[in-house]
């Protein structure tokens, strides 16, 4: 065999090996995004309409998530928020349109004292996404919601689930140890009653 056939031999398997090399990177990238991600993977996926399109998006999160500086609360300030946490929810008794408002603006403060940048709505969930992708979808419901109040169009039931919802963030954001749960107070229900506070032993703060 002339020596241009044993250089074509070699050109075509280094190829080869490098197309099975980029193969297993992308595979592992896949695997790696989809663990962290969960359910926001696929949600990102099914809004994009493709898998290179989300997970280049889902990279590009993370890769902005890793420039910002994330800190936790001091005791003080998860403190002050705890109470002020309190304070909204047995403002849903009386008042649950103003108590949502208020979850909404406690929620964004937290955010803001813990480090992530107060752009946009869209790119607030984005950064929460990668620390808290379990919660993240619930953001954008109880924002969802938060609009519709605005506007007067939400429902009693549309305004307790959006408490429920800030509420899953707030937990996550807040970084408390693990035997001093969130206290979780009554909230009314759409007919105007109450429904007992959800037991919080068995729900613990998770750390981002």
């Amino acid at each position: 065999m002339p020596v241009w056939g044993w250089i074509l031999i070699a050109v075509a398997a280094v190829a080869v090996v490098a197309i099975v090399v980029v193969a297993a990177l992308s595979r592992r990238r896949s695997s790696n995004l989809r663990q962290q991600f969960g359910p926001e993977y696929d949600r990102t996926i099914d809004r994009r309409g493709s898998r290179r399109e989300a997970e280049g998006e889902l990279q590009s999160r993370v890769e902005r998530r890793e420039r910002l500086d994330i800190k936790p609360l001091s005791t003080a300030a998860r403190d002050r928020y705890l109470e002020s946490w309190r304070q909204v929810q047995a403002e849903f008794v009386d008042d649950p349109p103003n108590a949502v408002g208020g979850a909404d603006r406690l929620v964004t403060s937290v955010m803001s004292e813990r480090g992530y940048p107060m752009d946009d709505f869209e790119r607030r969930a984005a950064d929460i996404s990668v620390d808290h992708p379990e919660v993240v979808e619930r953001y954008r419901s109880a924002h969802g919601i938060a609009q519709k109040n605005e506007n007067g169009d939400a429902t009693t039931e549309d305004l307790r689930q959006a408490i429920k919802h800030y509420r899953a963030l707030f937990e996550e954001l807040l970084d408390a140890p693990a035997d001093e749960p969130v206290q979780r107070e009554r909230a009314e229900t759409a007919d105007g009653g109450r429904e007992p506070a959800e037991d919080t032993t068995k729900e613990e703060v998770t750390r981002p």
